[in-house]
């Protein structure tokens, strides 16, 4: 999927300034907030499968922890860049303090091309990562979890190599962890299912009426491909879903079990029957009532903004929308919910995962559901309030309340020495 060569990071700078504003934050934890904690970079020898050598680019991030320990994904992408970790791992911190869960933000990243590489060069590659970095993470230090090309096997090596490193097990190092390793269940459809949530109140906000209202998915992976079928159980139509190769739609509606079946055989969503074939910006400019931008970052630029014809567009993507194109869809009065508060769902369940190793006790998939629904409904409602409070955009909001609790926390602790 292309991104643009806008620097995430300037639109995280550009964020917190916007929030800062209304915040009124002093310089002095503004500027705190606009600096990474700490930046890890590692260099990664692997052997290949043909004998070569490969020396590989890791990354890790560690934004904020005024909050609780550092939490965040790891993803395996040809186009990782720093800045794209350092961003991400702002939004992180945000995310985590939105959801008003007791964690700061973080995030990792190495530079590979997944699909090229084996099972075998993988876990060594991972298990190299993880040594690296070994030093910098732990159950009560950062907790990294799946992102952009990483699952839960990548979770369990990583998992095995910190424990061996220390001498005995530590099932919480990571989240999104096999549940035979004390993963959480709920876990691999919790971001879907969060961002489904998110849009059903956001539906309840404009008054469209969730049954029969029509959906596309920019993205169909793990995220997308949730979010459509647990929307599907809520009862909206899905009529458009894309992938890296390009998308598909049909506006009488399409199966998401059935084009999630297709993409598992041929391993792209193009060539479904009974569809058209349409790009990615196509499909974000189709004509529907909700819009998912669930794929990589820098989705929706301001000419594709201009274009979109959604009332609703729920981020399950990290950033998937540049400042400039906030500006065009909040003018043309789409209520869009944030990044930070849409796919919220994957850490929340994290969180409750982490919670659950701790205390070796574990919870029901219902009971998971439950409490996610519990706390991601509480979260929007938080942000909708603080948006109408100041009159101002959903991401505006939920950048109010995200940055202010951080904000608070350094206040809070103060400086030492």
């Amino acid at each position: 999927m292309s991104k643009t060569n806008q620097n995430p990071f300037e639109n995280v700078l550009v964020q917190l300034d916007i929030a800062g504003e209304y915040l009124k934050l002093e310089p002095g934890v503004r500027d705190m907030l606009r600096q990474p904690k700490r930046i890890v970079t590692v260099s990664l020898p692997v052997k290949m499968d043909d004998g070569r050598t490969n020396v590989f680019t890791g990354y890790r991030v560690q934004y904020n922890d005024a909050r609780g320990p550092f939490k965040g994904g790891i993803r395996y992408h040809p186009g990782v860049t720093l800045d794209e970790v350092k961003a991400l791992s702002a939004w992180m911190t945000w995310k985590c303090s939105v959801a008003d869960i007791p964690f700061g933000g973080a995030k990792g990243g190495v530079i590979c091309d997944p699909k090229k590489m084996s099972q075998g060069e993988l876990e060594r590659l991972t298990r190299r990562y993880a040594a690296a970095i070994s030093n910098v993470i732990g159950p009560d230090q950062d907790i990294p979890a799946p992102d952009v090309y990483t699952n839960s096997q990548i979770m369990a090596w990583i998992l095995d190599t910190y424990s061996l490193i220390k001498g005995y097990a530590v099932p919480g190092v990571v989240t999104g962890k096999p549940i035979s390793l004390g993963g959480s269940l709920g876990r691999d459809t919790a971001t879907g299912r969060g961002a489904a949530f998110c849009t059903r109140e956001a539906a309840k906000a404009v008054k469209v009426p969730l049954k029969g209202a029509t959906f596309a998915v920019q993205g169909f992976g793990n995220a997308g491909a949730n979010y459509a079928l647990i929307m599907e159980e809520m009862g909206a139509k899905l009529i458009a879903a894309s992938d890296s190769q390009g998308g598909i739609l049909n506006k009488k509606g399409l199966d998401a079990k059935k084009v999630l079946a297709h993409k598992e055989k041929g391993g792209t969503v193009v060539g479904y029957p009974g569809a058209e074939s349409v790009t990615n910006d196509e499909l974000l400019q189709s004509e529907c009532d909700i819009l998912s931008p669930a794929a990589l970052e820098n989705a929706i630029t301001k000419d594709i903004a201009r274009g979109v014809r959604a009332k609703i567009v729920v981020e399950c993507a990290n950033g998937p929308t540049t400042p400039e194109a906030d500006r065009v869809l909040d003018k043309k009065g789409v209520f869009l919910v944030p990044d930070i508060l849409a796919n919220s769902g994957g850490v929340i369940v994290s969180y409750l995962e982490w919670v659950q190793n701790l205390d070796r006790l574990y919870w029901t998939e219902e009971e998971v559901n439950s409490r996610l629904e519990q706390k991601i409904t509480s979260a929007f409602k938080g942000v909708h309030q603080e948006a109408k409070k100041h009159g101002v955009s959903m991401r505006t909001g939920a950048l109010i309340v995200g940055v202010g609790r951080v904000a608070e926390a350094v206040r809070t602790l103060g400086l030492w020495p």
